[in-house]
């Protein structure tokens, strides 16, 4: 009989894995948001925290966007399956709370990054794969190959900061309409940076090369964090360079054990 709920439970993965797989992303997630929505109903769960993603707004929109702007035209098409799945979340929130009184309410982080991760190299997200690879290409004495041309921008939010955010929503935050979890508009990096940030981190000496035979993907998804910046203005973000730092020493010492 749990009183509130964290709803993380996904099929999740990079940009690759999303092209080969948009139809199981769709049916998967419509499958067990509508099993963790309705069990939550049927408990008698006060309040349902669920995860969104940035990757759900629009593709043609203006930036930066805000949670007013997620169904205001199709999503980019290298993930609409997880895109629309992952919307019709915020569209049954706001059935429960229509007609039973439910609140059940979703967040919307930017790119997370952190401790016990996915590093996969094929189906992980960019951060966590690009760690990866540098550990190998150290290993290997090899050049660090990154795909796509490393200029798409993202906002990476730190996995720690975001378990503060998150414990705050459950206890805090009211309403039923979603809230973007996100770093500023200027602390968003390119690929590239994001590619050095970690061989930095790792000190790794070799070549960095960009495979541009390799999709881009969206080139950015700029999100506001004024709503976040107007409940909670003096919240400190993890530096970007100094957690890239503590999740390269994650990955590092318990590479035996990661998830990869």
């Amino acid at each position: 009989k749990p009183t509130h709920v964290i709803h993380l439970a996904a099929m999740v993965g990079g940009l690759f894995k999303n092209i080969r797989y948009n139809l199981d992303f769709w049916r998967r997630n419509i499958h067990i948001n509508d099993n963790v929505l309705h069990s939550a109903y049927e408990m008698g769960v006060q309040k349902v925290v669920s995860c969104l993603s940035t990757c759900i707004f629009p593709d043609k929109t203006t930036y930066p966007i805000d949670e007013s702007m997620i169904h205001n035209g199709p999503p980019h098409s290298s993930n609409f399956g997880y895109s629309y799945a992952k919307r019709m979340i915020d569209i049954q929130n706001r059935g429960y709370f229509e007609q039973h009184g439910c609140r059940f309410t979703a967040v919307i982080p930017t790119n997370v990054f952190g401790p016990h991760d996915n590093f996969n190299i094929e189906d992980g997200h960019v951060l966590p794969g690009l760690i990866h690879k540098v550990y190998l290409a150290k290993q290997t004495g090899s050049a660090l190959t990154v795909w796509g041309t490393g200029k798409p921008r993202r906002q990476f939010i730190y996995s720690l900061d975001l378990a503060r955010l998150f414990l705050w929503v459950l206890r805090e935050y009211d309403e039923v309409e979603p809230i973007i979890l996100s770093v500023g508009e200027e602390d968003e990096v390119s690929i590239k940076e994001a590619a050095e940030a970690i061989t930095e981190a790792m000190d790794f000496r070799g070549e960095l090369v960009f495979d541009t035979t390799k999709a881009d993907g969206q080139f950015k998804k700029t999100a506001s964090n004024a709503k976040l910046r107007h409940y909670l203005p003096g919240f400190q973000f993890t530096p970007f360079r100094q957690a890239v730092k503590e999740t390269c020493a994650w990955f590092s010492a318990n590479y035996a054990n990661a998830r990869k």
